[in-house]
């Protein structure tokens, strides 16, 4: 679909620049104090900036996977519902026409509810329906919200769409036309409040989304879309809106506080740099930080030109959390100065859901739970993730299997029809479970919770050992004579279960009393030592097919076949034409922890 940038162009008639500039609104007189004495008592101001990120479809406190209420260890809630009921309070509180509502970003994937919605009855159909998101997000009342990653996971047809159905900008100051480099969307949003006795508080907010899109989403985003650095794009708008007599400057940005990235250097932009872009940009007071999935009730960070404390924010993701920012502004020499920010967070198990949501959207949760309970198919055994972080688990053979199969019936016919075929899988859920008995589409989508397609990529032998090698970095290292805690085992150096691989085809030990780099023993295939020089077909995700996790050589190798069906539609439409799910059928013990050779487990 052509970049169709009416909107920000329609926004920019007026200005030039791309303001989405809000009707302004009156305050009540109680929030600016009364000038009692000229030149002695300076008007004042207060000011909140609420803020979500990381919603990921949940409009519920539902989990359509385990077709029940949510609930964790930590007794969270989530929802929309829920943070709308909070945004109440605060409007309450606070006077509605002194609050501003915005969002970080990762909105219209991460559920059934969201994946229902793009593709079973999706938005870009004739007469098609309203994003339950943007229903949701509407009648909340959010004034903007920056674009997450998340967001072109359904291409940018999907996307666009979703944007015509919101009743807010969708802003990314960083998301370029690949051929104009001018912004594709909103870079920002601007609106006034008004204060009785003196001039309009400004308010700016920039939004920045996240560089890896070009990694992760590159099959819909390449030669369309670029993404620069949030440091670079912020340096470039932040003193334009200071120029155009922005009083606040408020960031809402997709990207995480730690300086750090998930793609290595394949990007020379960061990923999670938005203490960066508050310590290296002048002139922003507030960051509302996403993408994350942490929870950062408030974070001050002293910007390196300014000496000025900029403070950041992130609440925790999918609604269970609702950023607060307090600012306190003052009127003195002719100009609003913001004199305090403090942040602070709201909890979603703290209130009820919003009857009004409940009532907006009852209907679409209930299509989309009669469709997730569909039976496809039964299973012989219980099939669970428990231990399969580090154990070979079937349940994550059965999806090997599954691309495996998929991947070799594409390239019949082809020139590579004649080499063999391995796929990767990643122990996403450490609670997934297909249960014994009847399996329904919501057993196979809560073992495969993203939206990944599949791609097929050419190897060697020695590129899969690199491969191996790099997963198996995964595991802390462990002396054979120690003692083994299977919850301090895993996630070395902090990463993630989902950037840790099984590759299914070979035979291999991972020695975890080895450093990292050196653990790969007994590689086999088809019970001989591997040949480096061989070549397979490596049936991966299209995010670590693009970059994701930086694993090594996939994102630079060969591509000969991708598609844009789900995975865990594979997954389903594999177990229906089955009938039955049978472990004999795709599960073997590929892999093992050793120390010192011998057997973990």
């Amino acid at each position: 679909m052509p970049l169709n940038r009416r909107k920000f162009l329609k926004k920019s008639a007026v200005t030039g620049a791309g303001v989405a500039l809000a009707g302004a609104a009156a305050a009540p007189a109680a929030q600016a104090a009364e000038q009692k004495k000229p030149g002695k008592h300076p008007k004042r101001y207060s000011l909140t900036v609420l803020g979500t990120t990381d919603l990921h479809g949940h409009v519920f406190n539902w989990d359509y996977f385990k077709n029940a209420e949510y609930s964790d260890a930590k007794g969270n809630a989530m929802g929309l519902a829920r943070v709308s009921t909070l945004v109440n309070q605060i409007r309450q509180e606070k006077g509605r026409r002194n609050t501003l509502l915005l969002d970080a970003g990762d909105t219209i994937q991460g559920t059934p509810l969201t994946y229902y919605f793009a593709k079973v009855d999706p938005i870009t159909a004739k007469g098609g329906p309203v994003h339950p998101m943007a229903q949701a997000m509407n009648a909340i009342g959010y004034d903007a919200a920056a674009l997450g990653n998340h967001e072109f996971n359904y291409g940018i047809e999907t996307l666009r769409k979703f944007e015509d159905q919101c009743r807010f900008p969708l802003l990314g100051a960083n998301a370029l036309d690949a051929k104009t480099l001018k912004p594709a969307f909103p870079p920002y949003f601007i609106k006034k409040f008004q204060v009785p006795g003196a001039p309009p508080v400004k308010v700016a907010v920039l939004g920045l989304t996240n560089p890896g899109i070009a990694i992760w989403d590159k099959a819909y985003v390449q030669g369309k879309l670029t993404f620069p650095g949030l440091e670079e794009q912020a340096a470039k708008w932040v003193p334009k809106l200071r120029s155009m007599g922005a009083d606040v400057v408020v960031v809402s940005a997709h990207s995480g506080s730690s300086g750090t990235s998930s793609y290595g250097d394949q990007l020379p932009y960061v990923e999670n740099s938005a203490a960066l872009v508050a310590q290296q940009v002048p002139g922003i007071d507030a960051i509302l930080v996403g993408h994350a999935h942490v929870e950062i009730p408030e974070l001050k960070v002293t910007n390196t030109a300014t000496g000025k404390t900029v403070v950041l924010s992130e609440p925790l993701c999918y609604a269970e959390r609702l950023s607060v920012f307090d600012f306190e502004l003052v009127f003195e020499k002719g100009r609003w100065t913001v004199e305090s920010v403090a942040a602070s967070l709201r909890d979603a198990k703290t209130v009820a859901d919003d009857p009004k949501i409940t009532r907006l959207l009852k209907d679409e949760h209930a299509l989309v739970v009669e469709y997730v309970n569909q039976v496809v198919g039964t299973a012989t055994a219980t099939l669970t993730t428990v231990d399969a972080r580090y154990k070979d688990a079937p349940i994550i053979d059965l999806i090997t299997k599954v691309q495996e199969d998929v991947v070799k019936a594409a390239l019949v016919g082809t020139a590579y029809a004649s080499l063999p075929v391995i796929a990767q899988a990643s122990p996403f859920s450490r609670t997934s479970e297909i249960p014994a008995g009847n399996v329904t589409i919501r057993d196979l989508s809560g073992l495969y919770v993203y939206d990944n397609t599949l791609v097929a990529k050419l190897l060697t032998g020695a590129q899969v050992r690199a491969y191996l090698e790099y997963s198996a970095e995964y595991f802390v290292q462990t002396a054979a004579d120690a003692v083994i805690d299977t919850e301090k085992l895993t996630n070395a150096n902090s990463r993630p279960d989902y950037n840790y691989d099984y590759v299914s085809g070979f035979s291999y030990d991972i020695d975890i009393a080895q450093a990292a780099g050196s653990r790969i023993k007994n590689l086999t295939y088809n019970g001989a030592a591997l040949d480096d020089t061989q070549q397979f077909v490596l049936a991966v995700n299209n995010y670590r097919a693009n970059g994701g996790g930086a694993f090594p050589h996939v994102a630079s190798a060969t591509e000969v076949w991708s598609e844009s069906t789900e995975i865990r539609t594979r997954i389903a439409e594999w177990a229906t034409a089955k009938g039955v799910l049978d472990p004999a059928d795709f599960a073997s013990v590929d892999w093992k922890l050793t120390r010192n050779g011998t057997p973990v487990f």
